[in-house]
């Protein structure tokens, strides 16, 4: 027998379950949908800037800002302090090398000098004495043997005779045997004599070379002592302009202190400061302009201080007239050869993105996405593109800092 068969209902917690993995699909779709478009953010149009990317010249060169040096300055430093006594030129003045500038003086110097000339020429007095001394020994060997050797001499003769008078017997064999005695006995002295006279003379000879070597140095510090007695006049080292100087008479003056300095004349270099993003562009010899004047770095300091490190630029030939020591000119420094390239305008974009990507606009001009790029060179003007951008496109340069995080930009107009 059939019977009818009841649809089972559903129960309210199933329901429920339903209604919540709908919710999570929902959920899940939303999240899923704004990934793909990312984040965005609506922008006034007015608010930013918009360039195009060209095609064209890239010049790889820089702006640097650079102030004017003397090429080459010398330091005037108190070699040993005292008391101006005596000023005898003005700051600003054009001086020759060995002109007179300042007179100092210092009693405490001039007692030293005057106690190592006393005790240098006492040193010198006991050389004199001792190589006297040397040389009165030396001649009193010399007197030595040739006494020995006369009377060798006449002993030799007195036993030739005595030998024959012996054979004769006028002369007694005893008197021949001292005869004999006093020859050998001379014979044996000067063997002694010329053997110490030849130990005497290579000590003699050692003792005057090193003699000759004290007095040699003991008097090279006496004239060491004048000289310093001698700076207390403080002269001009090289032909020049003084500058910095500024003491007066009655001044005390430190040993080392320093008095000023003098500056080339009509002799300059350009000291600047750059960036270190260029440090590794940057070499000695490379070409900069200012107006139509050509200069070429010279130095490069590689320490690095508040971002920057410092180079020093030489004029290649003629300098331009009229420039003055501290005065600052406007340079451009030659990075590399002028190319082909895709190019965008410089904008502060680039501190914000680090040249990694970058806001295109669409054809509409109503949305601006996010786009990884390439970028290459940059000068003051352009930026080198690599890759990512053609000709023709449009592109935000103003600053991201107010969205970085941000996948597309809504571009409205003003109302």
């Amino acid at each position: 027998m059939d019977r009818k068969v009841q649809p089972k209902k559903l129960s309210k917690m199933k329901w429920l379950v339903v209604a919540v993995a709908l919710i999570l699909l929902g959920w899940l779709a939303v999240q899923f949908t704004g990934k793909l478009s990312g984040k965005s953010l609506a922008v006034n149009s007015n608010r930013i800037v918009v360039s195009s990317v060209t095609r064209g010249t890239f010049e790889d060169f820089i702006p640097v800002r650079g102030r004017i040096s003397p090429a080459k300055t010398v330091y005037l430093d108190a070699i040993e302090g005292g008391r101006v006594e005596r000023i005898l030129v003005e700051d600003g003045v054009e001086l020759k090398a060995g002109d007179l500038i300042v007179e100092l003086s210092n009693a405490s110097l001039q007692l030293n000098v005057l106690g190592n000339e006393a005790r240098v020429a006492e040193q010198l007095n006991n050389m004199r004495s001792i190589e006297l001394s040397l040389e009165q020994n030396r001649l009193r060997h010399k007197s030595n043997i040739i006494d020995i050797e006369y009377q060798i001499k006449l002993l030799t003769r007195q036993l030739q005779r005595e030998q024959e008078l012996v054979a004769s017997g006028a002369v007694i064999q005893s008197k021949l045997d001292d005869t004999k005695d006093t020859l050998q006995w001379y014979k044996n002295r000067l063997a002694v004599t010329l053997e110490s006279q030849a130990s005497d003379t290579r000590m003699q000879q050692s003792q005057l070379v090193f003699l000759k070597e004290t007095s040699e140095r003991l008097e090279s510090n006496l004239a060491i002592s004048r000289q310093n007695l001698e700076n207390m006049n403080v002269r001009a080292p090289v032909d020049g302009k003084l500058s910095g100087f500024n003491v007066e008479v009655g001044q005390s003056i430190g040993r080392g202190e320093r008095l000023g300095q003098i500056d080339t004349p009509n002799d300059y270099k350009v000291t600047a400061f750059i960036d270190e993003f260029y440090l590794g562009r940057v070499d000695i010899g490379q070409r900069a302009m200012y107006q139509d004047y050509p200069l070429t770095i010279s130095k490069i300091y590689p320490q690095v201080q508040n971002g920057q490190f410092e180079v020093d630029f030489t004029f290649v030939s003629e300098q331009p007239s009229g420039i003055r020591r501290g005065q600052t000119i406007q340079t451009k420094l030659t990075l590399g050869d002028a190319s082909k390239a895709t190019l965008i305008p410089n904008g502060a974009f680039y501190q914000d993105t680090g040249g990694n990507w970058i806001f295109v606009v669409n054809d509409s001009g109503e949305e601006a996405v996010r786009r990884p790029v390439r970028l290459g060179r940059r000068n003051n003007q352009f930026i080198e593109v690599l890759d990512g951008l053609e000709a023709g496109e449009r592109v935000v340069t103003s600053p991201y800092n107010s969205y970085q995080d941000m996948q597309r930009l809504k571009l409205t107009a003003e109302k």
